[in-house]
């Protein structure tokens, strides 16, 4: 039988990310070399890869990198929030995160097919999901262009790294008030800049399900119009970053916000791990 500790378990835990059981195995017939178990892991991990192609991804970690020609989002996503904290994965995305940067990718598709340590990022991730023994994908790769910006990450839980992060595009003096906006596009999450920016087959699916409401309410036909614009304009105070109603002020709208520190959005994104990104631009 293999010689090796709970501490040899517990380092190859920390290396790799893998289960304690496909550890112990790992070492067993690595016959206690650590760095043998983690090709053992390796091999195992690619033979399974396919076996993982269908699991969820809903965990994981974004983060930002901030370059003369913008800031980068990239998000990188796992199985289980125990990888997601993993030390090894987080190295991973930083190491994505700046192949993302040196090949100036701006979409995820770009992103895969990077360089990165003389393979693309894409085989990269495939090769360290066949050793953390779960699927690991790229998610969203979200570039931001603007006169200056303001960088938001926010943790939904204090144990595990950051799920959400904001990028701000803007031009002013007030620095303070743009980071508070960046805090409240984590909260409300608008999904716009500008009303016109909502596609039409949205506004009128909107607009068609108001009218259905209204008329079942008995509402006089000669006023369904009015009311039907109202409840559009409230639909946009819902999804349009300007229009919302400021978190921390809800007696004042995003654009008196802004209106009132000088300040001018021209951009923004919004990544949340498992979620699709929101990024505006005009």
């Amino acid at each position: 039988m293999a010689k090796y500790s709970a501490a040899d378990v517990k380092a190859l835990r920390e290396r790799t990310g893998s289960g304690m059981l496909d550890c112990k195995k790992a070492l067993d017939e690595a016959e206690g070399d650590l760095d043998r178990a983690i090709e053992v892991l390796r091999v195992k991990g690619l033979k399974n890869v396919g076996k993982r192609s269908e699991r969820t991804t809903s965990n994981g970690l974004v983060l930002t990198r901030e370059t003369p020609d913008g800031v980068y989002v990239v998000e990188l996503l796992a199985e289980t929030d125990f990888v997601a904290k993993n030390a090894q994965f987080g190295d991973l995305a930083g190491k994505v995160a700046d192949a993302v940067v040196a090949a100036k990718a701006a979409d995820t598709a770009a992103a895969l097919a990077a360089p990165l340590d003389g393979k693309t990022i894409g085989d990269v991730i495939t090769a360290e999901s066949a050793v953390i023994g779960e699927k690991l994908e790229l998610g969203c790769v979200v570039k931001v262009t603007g006169e200056k910006f303001s960088v938001y990450l926010h943790r939904t839980n204090p144990d595990l790294p950051p799920q959400i992060a904001v990028v701000l595009g803007y031009s002013g003096d007030n620095d303070e008030v743009a980071h508070e906006i960046a805090q409240h596009i984590a909260f409300a999450a608008p999904k716009y800049l500008t009303v016109e920016e909502i596609p039409d087959e949205v506004v009128a699916n909107e607009r068609r399900v108001a009218e259905e409401v209204t008329r079942a309410e008995g509402k006089p036909e000669k006023i369904i119009p009015k009311i039907v614009e109202g409840r559009l304009h409230s639909f946009y105070k819902t999804i349009v970053l300007p229009e919302q109603a400021f978190a921390r002020d809800e007696k004042q709208s995003i654009q008196q916000v802004l209106d009132g520190a000088g300040l001018t959005v021209t951009s923004f994104a919004r990544v949340k791990v498992g979620e699709a990104a929101t990024a505006e631009s005009k």
